[in-house]
Order: structure tokens, then C-alpha cells, then sequence
């Protein structure tokens, strides 16, 4: 069923609905603490034939007081038409304030409409605090955040959700009063679109800053279960769901929301008569927890844990479940334990051991110590920190040792390099010096030890016999020798 929001709404587009539902919570009596946990695994589609639905049969209008219904989430009761609490929790709106009871006129006169309505408080629902609301025609309200044309698949209140038309009846009315405390909508006269002769409707839902709500009846011409569901769904209950962001590849800087239902609550359609009434009260969730401790060990009807990358304690499954997957919480609380205080008290301990060291003396000292005077207790976690501790300075003392070594090494490799560079560049410079001054010192000091002065040895070769020849320096004369045969 689609409806149209009169102060915007987003485009279909950007928002699907998908129902992954838990099993239903219609049962005829409480279960135990141990049987009724809500966990990620009890997630699972839809089924037809859930096992705690009553046939359409089955009405009782009896003013027996139902047991105490657990849903998870909420605690329901639902009262006869002869209980006096029925006419306790009925609000009659013509005795309040008139200047705060509200009859919306463009709801009061259209099919298939809702508009926003602001809280004066902050409600609890599902354990999370809501300031705005959508109220609907079709006899219910819508409590989520991201606004669509599916109002009528999850995220409602609904006392009775059914294709109700006010438009059909002058005497139809949408009527709200807000004192402060508590939030009364009242369906007033409204008949079904396509079963206007059975007669009209007038039940309202009051939801109160506690977190109650309760729904009450005043007129209901016919059997709830005989209403068609064909062009509109017929729902009693409690819905509540998270939103979900994904990224759709084929077109960048666009993402596509989809809204998944993690709980249900269905009351009994056969209980829903003339002058009944239904009060819900709401347990204990995660969501009321402000500290890692009080979330670990709580003792409620969730497996709670504490994220600190989030500071927030959740079962998982609440409306900041994309929060909750986006900064890694499932793989954080796995351990279920309060790491970040575990971990501040393990640095304190190293830091306390740290002083010690340094105040008794060196490692080897404390190794000796350590040796001689042997622990005649059992060994404690803070030992056991101690001795880690004293070995990690032994290890480190090594490490520097070792580190001390490669550096001095490394030191003198860049000085004699350096050294080197020195020596080429003064023998480049003394060269360029004599050359320039050829008639300086030292130019004449290398002129007269040049090469061409040195006395020069020609080798030759004979007949397999090495001999020499002595060549003189021009100029000058060469003595003369006599060279005797062989004998």
C-alpha cells in the first residue's frame, strides 16, 4: 500500500523494503530467559504458517485478562470488554485541553495520506528515543526515519492497520493531543474504502514518555479478521527495523537504502472487539546501558555487548546496526570483555615494573636476584608481568649492544671514504698548481724527477738468453768496455 507524504517523502528509487524477520512472537504464554534470547541466528524469512497464530474462527469476547504475552521487546496484556481497565485506558479527548487537541484537516479528508507530527518528549521505542513521528489514515503511525511510500511494511504502531478512508464520512476524523507526557492519535469514525457499509471505526494509540503504549477500542462493527487485506494490509502490532546503505557500483556517488525488519510484534485479532484495550509495556534492552561494565553484565533478555570504537552497548540488532557493522563491532566483542580497561591496566603494570628496574640497577643484577631469591608463593598475573617485563629489558639490552656494533662500523667506513675523497682532491689541486707554476719549488722539484730523467732499460730477447742494454742520457759519453769471448 502506498501513501503519500505531505511534507516530502524520498524516491522509491533510493529506498526498498526487505523483510528478514525473526519468528513471530505470538505466543499463548512467557517463555524463560534461557528459551527466548535474541540473537542474529533466530533471523530467517517469514512463514506462513507460523506455529502461535489463532484461526479466524477462534474469537473470544470473552472479558477474560490475557496471560502476559513476551514478545522480546515489549510486554502486552489485553483487556475484555468488561474489565474496568479497558475503560481506564480509553482517553477521551473531548474532556482534555481543547487548545492542545489537534483534528488534522488535510488527514481528515484524504485516503492513503500521512503527515509528520513532532513529540513534545522523547519516546522510547525499541529503546531508542524518537521526537517525530507519521501518522497515517490507515490507522496506524510510522516511526522511522527515512520516510518512503511503503509506510505499511515495517517501523509502525498500529492498533489497526487497515485501508481505512476518512474522506468517505464528514463525520471521519484524525485527531491528536499531546500533554506533555503522552501522545493520544485517535481514528475517529473512519470506515474501510471498499467496506463502507459495515460501518465505521473509532480506537486510538496512546504512547507515553515512559515508553508504554496502549492500544484501545471503542467501536469495531465487525471481526477483525474479516476485514479484506486484499488493497491494504491488515496488521495489529509493534514493527521496528534498521536501514541499511549500499553502493551501487554501475553508478558512482549513488547508494540505494534498504530497510530490513528485525522484530514483530502480531497481537491476537480475535481479541480485538468493542471496548477492549491492549497495554504494551517495554523490557530492558542494550540501548539503556552507558558503560562497558553495566553492558557485560547485564542480565537481561539479550546477548548485549560493548563496542568502543562506538562507546555503545547493543545485541546487534537495533536501528544503528549500519554503525555497528561499519566500525568492525561484531569482530570487537567477540571476546565480550572490556579490552580497553584490560589493556590500560597491563601498561600501567609494565610502567610500575619499569621504575623498578631503574631504581635496583642493570638488567644482569636483577637477573641475579631474580635467581637467588625464587618466589615462595604461587606466581601472580602481576609476577608474571614483571618477570615478562625484565626479560624484555634483557632482550633489548642485547639488541643495543648489537646495534652499538653495526653503527660504530658503519662510522668508520664513511671516514676512511672520506679520507680518500680528501687525499684525490689535494693530489688534483697540486697538479693543477705545478702545471700553472712550472717555475715554483715543487714545479721544479717533479720537473727534475719527471720520467723522461730516469734511466731507461730496453729488454730484448736472444737466442732464449735475456740480455740488457744500458741507453745513456744525451749528451753524455759512453764509456767504453771490453768484452772478453768465451773461452
Amino acid at each position: 500500500a502506498a501513501y503519500s507524504i505531505l511534507r516530502g517523502w524520498s524516491h522509491d528509487d533510493d529506498v526498498t523494503v526487505e523483510l528478514l524477520r525473526r519468528r513471530r512472537w505470538l505466543l499463548l504464554e512467557p517463555l524463560s530467559m534461557e528459551s527466548n534470547k535474541a540473537s542474529q541466528d533466530s533471523l530467517k524469512p517469514e512463514s506462513q504458517d507460523s506455529p502461535g497464530i489463532l484461526p479466524d474462527d477462534e474469537a473470544d469476547n470473552s472479558s477474560q485478562i490475557m496471560e502476559d504475552t513476551d514478545h522480546n521487546y515489549y510486554t502486552s496484556k489485553t483487556y475484555g470488554p468488561n474489565d474496568p481497565m479497558s475503560i481506564e485506558l480509553w482517553v477521551n479527548i473531548n474532556q482534555m485541553d481543547k487548545e492542545k487537541v489537534k483534528i488534522h484537516g488535510i488527514l481528515s479528508n484524504t485516503h492513503r495520506q500521512a503527515a509528520r507530527v513532532n513529540l513534545s518528549f522523547d519516546f522510547p521505542f525499541y529503546g531508542h528515543a524518537l521526537r517525530e513521528i507519521t501518522v497515517a489514515t490507515g490507522g496506524f503511525i510510522y516511526t522511522g526515519d527515512v520516510v518512503h511510500r511503503m509506510l505499511t511494511a515495517t517501523q509502525y504502531i498500529a492498533p489497526l492497520m487497515a485501508n481505512f478512508d476518512p474522506s468517505l464520512s464528514r463525520n471521519s476524523t484524525v485527531i491528536y493531543f499531546d500533554n506533555g507526557t503522552a501522545l493520544v492519535v485517535q481514528w475517529d469514525h473512519v470506515h474501510l474504502q471498499d467496506s463502507y457499509h459495515q460501518g465505521s471505526f473509532t480506537f486510538q494509540a496512546t504512547l507515553h514518555s515512559d515508553g508504554r503504549i496502549v492500544f484501545a477500542y471503542k467501536e469495531v462493527p465487525v471481526q477483525i479478521a474479516k476485514i479484506s487485506s486484499v488493497n491494504h494490509p491488515v496488521k495489529v502490532g509493534l514493527s521496528d527495523a534498521f536501514v541499511v546503505v549500499h553502493k551501487i557500483q554501475q553508478i558512482p556517488n549513488v547508494r540505494r537504502k534498504t530497510i530490513y525488519e528485525y522484530h514483530r510484534v502480531e497481537l491476537l485479532k480475535t481479541k480485538i472487539t468493542n471496548s477492549t484495550a491492549v497495554e504494551m509495556m517495554p523490557l530492558p534492552t542494550c540501548l539503556q546501558f552507558t558503560s562497558c561494565s553495566s553492558c557485560i553484565e547485564s542480565q537481561i533478555n539479550f546477548n548485549c555487548s560493548w563496542c568502543h570504537r562506538l562507546n555503545r552497548c547493543s545485541s546487534g540488532f537495533d536501528r544503528h546496526r549500519q554503525d555497528w557493522v561499519d566500525n568492525s563491532c561484531p569482530n570487537e566483542t567477540k571476546d565480550n570483555t572490556c579490552d580497553i580497561i584490560n589493556t590500560t591496566n597491563l601498561q600501567t603494570t609494565a610502567s610500575v615494573a619499569k621504575m623498578t628496574t631503574r631504581n635496583r640497577g642493570t638488567t644482569e643484577s636483577h637477573s641475579t636476584q631474580a635467581t637467588l631469591h625464587m618466589p615462595t608463593s604461587i606466581p601472580t598475573e602481576d609476577d608474571t608481568k614483571i618477570a615478562l617485563h625484565l626479560k624484555d629489558n634483557g632482550a633489548s639490552a642485547a639488541k643495543s649492544t648489537a646495534e652499538n656494533g653495526t653503527h660504530s662500523l658503519h662510522m668508520g667506513l664513511i671516514l676512511g671514504v672520506l679520507m680518500l675523497l680528501l687525499v684525490m682532491v689535494v693530489i688534483v689541486l697540486v697538479t693543477v698548481y705545478i702545471y700553472h707554476h712550472p717555475s715554483s719549488a715543487a714545479g721544479l722539484f717533479f720537473i727534475e724527477r719527471r720520467p723522461s730523467r730516469w734511466p731507461a732499460m730496453k729488454f730484448r730477447r736472444g737466442s732464449g738468453h735475456p740480455a740488457y742494454a744500458e741507453v745513456e742520457p744525451i749528451g753524455q759519453e759512453k764509456e767504453g768496455f771490453i768484452e772478453s769471448e768465451q773461452c
